[in-house]
């Protein structure tokens, strides 16, 4: 008996979903392409938005940068909500290990009351900040035009909640899950001296209309000078008083501020690249923003490092001054 096995090759009709095609043509497309091009809807809307009749529900006129196409936006890290969740999970099951080997030891309740003070002033008191900077990237999320944009927009501000709940494991861990910690540094964001000017200004930023100069104003501006002033010179700082615990259970901050700060530069780069009135808005943007937040700031870098506190800032101020004129250059 002879059996003879047939082979066919069946080729698919389409290589991608039309809606990708009519950009890319028909030929197979990347996960993230398919999830991200030409996803927000465009037309058959039925009224304009109760709250906001002058404009559409998705309007471009809602920030003065103007592109021919908003899904010229490109994501470096190509996050759709697949490979991000997954990302975040990884990265979530690794800190987690940290956090429970620097319980299980009691790293930081073990650090002396004055490390401990400082921790609640300085570290803690971050915890709104990240609120109130998820607040603004909801805000840009749901203002913004073109998924290309939008959607790392939901992803960051997530990413913030996140955060702001590792803050709060940190001040748990800082007097023995009492709550306690959180509530002083519910205090010092509310009453101390050297938080009032960054308070003031993430409340400034809360009525600032243009989505996208607020994307300017916390990404680049806030997160660029305040992160790293923290996360790297503050927690370097406090490394041997509490035995590197503190660089440990922060390494999550780092990491997603470097990530974080590839797709900022990718889209700060192409909005400049669009037009010369582009780089312009962006420019005169950043140079107000800057002003006000490296005077807001210089309090805070005082509390966390004293004397070291404005060279460190005016250190952080030049390095942003060279990242932004590396992605927007101006006629």
């Amino acid at each position: 008996m002879q059996v003879d096995i047939k082979t066919s090759d069946i080729r698919p009709i389409r290589q991608t979903f039309s809606h990708v095609a009519r950009r890319l043509g028909d030929k197979p497309a990347s996960r993230y392409q398919e999830a991200t091009l030409d996803m927000q809807p465009t037309a058959n809307f039925h009224y304009r938005p109760l709250w906001d009749p002058q404009h559409e529900l998705y309007d471009k006129r809602r920030t003065a940068i103007v592109m021919a196409d908003w899904y010229a936006f490109k994501d470096p890290r190509h996050f759709y909500y697949g490979v991000y969740t997954m990302t975040r999970a990884r990265q979530q099951e690794g800190a987690d290990r940290q956090f429970e080997f620097a319980d299980k030891r009691q790293l930081l309740a073990q650090a002396d009351a004055g490390v401990r003070e400082s921790l609640q002033q300085v570290l803690v008191p971050l915890r709104h900040y990240e609120w109130g900077a998820n607040m603004n990237h909801s805000y840009c999320c749901g203002y913004g035009y073109g998924t290309a944009i939008t959607q790392p927009f939901v992803f960051a501000a997530m990413d913030r909640l996140g955060i702001a709940q590792y803050l709060s494991r940190i001040g748990l861990q800082l007097d023995g899950n009492s709550g306690q910690a959180l509530d002083a540094g519910k205090e010092a964001w509310m009453s101390h001296p050297a938080w009032q000017g960054v308070r003031r200004t993430m409340e400034n930023l809360f009525v600032t209309k243009d989505w996208f100069e607020l994307f300017v104003a916390q990404n680049l501006v806030f997160d660029g000078l305040l992160y790293p002033l923290v996360y790297r010179h503050y927690v370097n700082a406090q490394g041997a008083a509490t035995g590197h615990a503190l660089a440990m259970l922060t390494e999550f901050m780092n990491e997603w501020f470097e990530e974080n700060a590839r797709w900022v530069d990718a889209t700060l780069k192409t909005a400049a690249d669009e037009s010369p009135a582009n780089a312009q808005k962006l420019a005169a943007w950043y140079a107000d923003w800057r002003a006000q937040i490296a005077e807001a700031l210089a309090p805070l870098a005082a509390l966390a490092l004293g004397a070291q506190g404005a060279p460190a800032l005016q250190e952080l101020a030049t390095a942003l001054d060279a990242r932004f004129a590396r992605s927007v250059r101006t006629a």
